[in-house]
C-alpha cells in the first residue's frame, strides 16, 4: 500500500520557521501547482496562521481559505484545530466552537485535525461532533509526549477512545520532534492492533530524528505522514519532502507523487527562503539539530519564547536554567504535552521561578488556571499540597470546563456588530478581539480611501 503525503508548507512550515509571516500572495502562484502533484492533503490554515494574518499581515485569513480553496480544486484542504480553545488562547463556549467548524467547512476545510493540549477528550467532544455534523472529516490527534504516565499503553487507549467518540482517523502530533524511530515503529504497531482507521503522523525535525521516525514508522505501517518541501523543511519544521518519495519510489510503499511536479513547487519556493533569510525573517539559527530538545521537551517556537523573554528580562545568560527549570514545573503541573497552550504557560512560570530566584514567587494567571483546572484534566494527578500552594482556597474545576462557559456568539455579535462585513467577522473578533477590532477598522479605512478598487471584496463562500 502506497503512503499518501500532507504537505505543510502552507501553515506549519512557515509558522515553524518563519513565525507564520508567509502571505497569500507568496502562496497563489505556485497553488495550481501543488494540487497537480498528488498530495493526500494540503494543510494550510489554523494553528497560529489566523492570528498571524490579523496581528502582522493585514490579512482577512477567511478571505486566504477561499483564495486558497479557489486554486486547488482536486486536493483535500486540512487545518489544525484546539479543540474547545479553536485558535485562539481561551476555552470558549460551545456555540462558537460550532459556528467556527461550521464556518471552516464551508469555506474550505475538508479536514478538522482537532486536539486538546491537554489529551482531555472532553475537550474535544463538540468539535468532533460538529465536524461530523457539517461532513468534514474528523482527524483526532493526540499530543505525543514522553513522562513517567505517558506510554504505548496511554496512547492507545486514547486513540480508541477517539475513534470510539466519531474520529475518522488518528494523527500522532509529535510537536517537538520527541519520538525516536524505533519508539515509533512500536507506538505505530499498538496503534494499528488497538484501532481500526488510518493513522497519520506529524512530527518535526527539531531533534534531528525526523526523516528516520517518519521511516521506521511507515514500516510498522502508518498510513499518511505530514512533510515539507525541502526548501522549507528540517529545523524546527517538518521532514523534507522529496528524499522521502525518492527513498520509497519502486517500493510497496511508493507514494505515487509526480516527481517533475514536485521538482516545480521547490523551484517556486527556493528564491522565496532566500529572500526570507535576507529580510532576517528566517533566522539560520531555527535550521540547525537541536538534540537538547529530547532532555527538555521544549518545541522550536517555545524556545524561541523563551529566548525573548529572557532577553527582555536582561537576562539572557540564565537561558539554561530555565530550560532546566522547565522539566520541573511541567512535573509540578502533572506532565502537560507542552504546546499551545501549555507550552506557553509552563515556559513563562518557568521564566518566573529563575529570574525571581525563588520558585514560585510569583504566580502567572494562566498557572494558576492550569492547576485549577480551567484547561481540563492533566495527565497525572497534581499534589493536593502543590495545588493549595499555587490557588490557595480556590475551587478546583473537576468537570469539563466549557460546561461553565454560556452561549456568547449573540452577545460578540452584539459588540462588534457596526464592523460585520461578513458572517466570519465575529469569530474572528471572538478569537482575537483587539486585534480584529484594529483589523476591521483598517479594512473600512481602506474601503472608504479606495472605494472604486475595494467594492467587491467581499468575496462569495465555497460549499464544499
Amino acid at each position: 500500500m502506497g503512503i499518501k503525503i500532507t504537505e505543510t508548507v502552507l501553515r506549519d512550515s512557515h509558522q515553524s520557521l518563519l513565525a507564520t509571516r508567509m502571505t497569500t500572495e507568496q502562496m497563489v502562484p505556485i497553488l495550481k501547482k501543488m494540487d497537480e502533484v498528488g498530495y493526500h492533503s494540503l494543510e494550510c490554515w489554523g494553528g497560529a496562521t489566523f492570528d498571524a494574518c490579523l496581528r502582522f499581515l493585514n490579512e482577512d485569513p477567511w478571505k486566504r481559505l477561499r483564495i486558497i480553496r479557489d486554486h486547488v480544486k482536486n486536493t483535500k484542504l486540512q487545518m489544525l484545530f484546539r479543540g474547545q480553545n479553536i485558535l485562539g488562547y481561551r476555552h470558549y463556549a460551545d456555540d462558537v466552537v460550532e459556528y467556527f467548524v461550521q464556518k471552516s467547512i464551508a469555506n474550505g476545510i475538508n479536514i478538522m485535525r482537532i486536539f486538546d493540549a491537554l489529551n482531555d477528550k472532553r475537550n474535544l467532544r463538540v468539535s468532533i461532533d460538529a465536524t461530523k455534523k457539517e461532513g468534514g472529516h474528523v482527524q483526532a490527534a493526540f499530543s505525543y509526549t514522553t513522562s513517567p504516565v505517558h506510554n504505548n499503553a496511554y496512547f492507545a487507549q486514547y486513540a480508541k477512545e477517539l475513534q470510539e467518540m466519531g474520529a475518522d482517523s488518528i494523527c500522532i502530533k509529535d510537536m517537538a520532534g520527541l519520538l525516536k524511530p524505533y519508539d515509533a515503529f512500536e507506538l505505530v504497531k499498538t496503534l494499528k492492533e488497538t484501532i481500526s482507521i488510518p493513522v497519520q503522523l506529524h512530527t518535526h525535525y527539531t531533534s534531528g530524528l525526523a526523516s528516520m521516525t517518519v521511516l521506521k514508522a511507515i514500516e510498522a505501517g502508518v498510513d499518511i505522514v505530514d512533510t515539507a518541501i525541502s526548501p522549507f523543511a528540517m529545523g524546527t519544521s517538518q521532514p523534507p519532502t522529496e528524499p522521502l518519495v525518492a527513498t520509497l519510489s519502486g517500493t510497496p510503499y511508493d507514494t505515487g507523487l509526480h516527481v517533475s511536479k514536485l521538482d516545480e513547487v521547490c523551484k517556486y519556493f527556493s528564491p522565496l527562503r532566500d529572500q526570507y533569510i535576507e529580510s532576517g525573517l528566517l533566522d539560520t539559527k531555527v535550521l540547525k539539530v537541536d538534540v537538547n530538545a529530547l532532555m527538555y521537551q521544549v518545541p522550536g517556537g517555545m524556545l524561541s519564547n523563551l529566548v525573548s523573554q529572557m532577553k527582555q528580562a536582561g537576562q539572557s545568560d540564565k537561558l539554561a536554567k530555565v530550560l532546566e527549570e522547565v522539566p520541573r514545573v511541567r512535573e509540578d503541573a502533572g506532565y502537560p504535552p507542552l504546546v499551545t497552550p501549555t507550552s506557553q504557560i509552563v515556559g513563562t512560570q518557568a521564566v518566573f521561578n529563575v529570574i525571581m530566584g525563588e520558585r514560585y514567587r510569583t504566580i502567572t494567571k494562566e498557572f494558576k488556571g492550569l492547576i485549577r483546572g480551567e484547561y481540563g484534566k492533566t495527565p497525572a494527578q497534581i499534589s493536593p499540597a502543590f495545588r493549595k500552594q499555587i490557588i490557595g482556597d480556590d475551587e478546583s474545576i473537576s468537570g469539563r470546563p466549557a460546561d461553565a462557559l454560556k452561549p456568547e456568539l449573540e452577545k460578540l455579535r452584539s459588540e462588534m456588530k457596526e464592523y460585520i462585513e461578513q458572517d466570519e467577522d465575529v469569530l474572528s473578533y471572538a478569537l482575537f478581539e483587539q486585534v480584529a477590532t484594529r483589523f476591521f477598522i483598517k479594512r473600512r479605512n481602506e474601503r472608504y480611501n479606495f472605494d472604486g478598487e475595494n467594492s467587491s471584496i467581499q468575496d462569495k463562500i465555497h460549499v464544499v
